[in-house]
């Protein structure tokens, strides 16, 4: 595999003191983070989440996804937990990058939902991968996941690597009246585990 585990330091956060684990995917030049607190490496499930990086939402604080929420809710439940890991991965828009992302923003100013807009681009819906995972897990000791995510693909995923998920842990946050056309889309076209969103409802502003 690829992914080379490259330095390790401390990250004093809101939520506690974290450990940040730096790797490189020397496929592609990408670099990816495993945010760490407590010990993770004892054969217990941890609680983690595969986060993929939003820009938009988790450091310019859109309204248009719920990215940025996920982020700080899974921080907040790992800090509560005193144990846990979170995968930051380079994968903007699902796999499309950043500047394609806002072209798709673009799209879905015009009318089209966020896979139209994806796909009228000429991309998939969803084109992000998880291999990358198992040699980070691998090397932070971590055996098996309480994954929290609303996205069965990732514990599919992760399954299918070998990974066990022992628990999947809802993470459902952030609907505001920006994003709640967005949660319908990924709840009806891929299968997001949203409740009430999960059956193609829109909730009211």
């Amino acid at each position: 595999m690829s992914v080379v585990f490259v330095a390790a330091s401390q990250l004093p956060m809101p939520f506690g003191i974290f450990t940040m684990h730096g790797f490189l995917d020397e496929a592609d030049g990408k670099e990816h983070v495993a945010l760490t607190l407590g010990d993770v490496a004892s054969g217990e499930p941890v609680l983690g989440r595969l986060h993929s990086e939003c820009l938009t939402g988790d450091a310019l604080f859109s309204l248009r996804c719920d990215c940025g929420f996920q982020l700080e809710a899974a921080l907040r439940a790992i800090a509560k937990e005193g144990r846990g890991v979170l995968l930051y991965l380079r994968q903007e828009g699902r796999g499309i990058g950043l500047l394609n992302k806002i072209r798709a923003y673009e799209l879905q100013d015009a009318g089209a939902d966020t896979v139209e807009a994806n796909e009228r681009l000429g991309f998939g819906a969803d084109q992000r991968t998880y291999s990358l995972c198992r040699p980070m897990l691998e090397h932070l000791g971590i055996t098996a996941l309480k994954l929290m995510t609303n996205n069965p693909r990732k514990v599919k995923a992760l399954e299918e690597l070998g990974i066990p998920v022992a628990e999947r842990v809802p993470l459902q946050t952030g609907l505001n009246p920006h994003n709640k056309h967005y949660l319908a889309t990924k709840a009806g076209k891929l299968g997001h585990m949203l409740g009430s969103l999960h059956q193609g409802e829109v909730l009211p502003s």
